[in-house]
């Protein structure tokens, strides 16, 4: 029996009637694993395997074991795309999966040019959104130029890997965004000396607190995507820390006839 259907979903934003076609996803997320993109960062080890052992129970079936069943090491800090909330910075615990209740949302993609700081380091700065004018949306995409393929598994450990500036940070709160997703590894440097200050400004911590405000790292937008406006799903397993793996999908708006 073969299953063949069209799941459309409708959208108005703006007085204009768009439509997405779920059954058409583009996944932006990179895993961690075998056969996975596996991209690293911050010195983190990769992510660990390995066949639970109880007793005489082996859980690989390549060992004897009458089936496959993994304990799961990682850090999904490093180990490949992940959500966080404001819970990264508080001494609070926060979950980022209890406080993030909307994977449903509208987003805008945006590309944008890196620049050098006064350090010689490359960053996302407010002059890489001139020419840019940002839509009344829940989510902001950041794709970061050049944008070759071999981003998915970079080892960016100890590589001064790109960031936002406190400008370009500002300016993207400022327009009103409450979800920023970006192909870099963090918003801030990878040596800043424990200030972390674009994540301060993202969530207005301590003083003003956006708690639903989430940031999604190590992402993959193709190169075929082109910018504009998708219907985004940011769904989050029910895992209690301050950032988990997440497999953010995106589809594409056309006009509702």
């Amino acid at each position: 029996m073969k299953f063949d259907a069209t799941v459309k979903v409708h959208i108005t934003h703006n007085n204009h009637d768009y439509q997405a076609d779920l059954t058409q996803p583009i996944s932006i997320a990179l895993g961690f694993g075998p056969s996975a993109e596996n991209p690293n960062a911050f010195h983190i080890n990769p992510a660990k395997f390995e066949p639970i052992r109880v007793g005489d129970f082996v859980g690989a079936v390549a060992e004897g074991g009458s089936a496959n069943c993994e304990v799961v090491t990682y850090c999904a800090h490093g180990n490949g795309t992940h959500t966080e909330c404001v819970g990264h910075l508080s001494s609070e615990r926060i979950h980022v999966a209890e406080i993030h209740q909307t994977p449903n949302l509208l987003a805008q993609l945006i590309t944008v040019p890196l620049h050098i700081d006064s350090e010689g380091r490359a960053c996302v700065t407010a002059t890489s959104f001139v020419g840019i004018e940002f839509e009344t949306l829940p989510a902001l995409i950041v794709r970061t130029t050049p944008n070759e393929s071999d981003k998915k598994s970079r080892v960016w450990s100890g590589n001064e890997p790109p960031y936002f500036s406190i400008e370009a940070m500002q300016h993207i709160v400022d327009a009103g965004f409450e979800h920023l997703l970006t192909d870099l590894p963090s918003v801030d440097p990878e040596e800043d000396a424990g200030a972390l200050a674009a994540h301060r400004i993202w969530w207005q911590y301590p003083q003003n607190t956006r708690l639903h405000a989430t940031i999604t790292e190590l992402i993959f937008v193709p190169n075929f995507v082109s910018d504009g406006m998708f219907y985004l799903q940011l769904n989050l397993p029910k895992i209690h820390s301050d950032a988990v793996p997440s497999q953010p999908m995106i589809y594409p708006l056309s006009r509702d006839v």
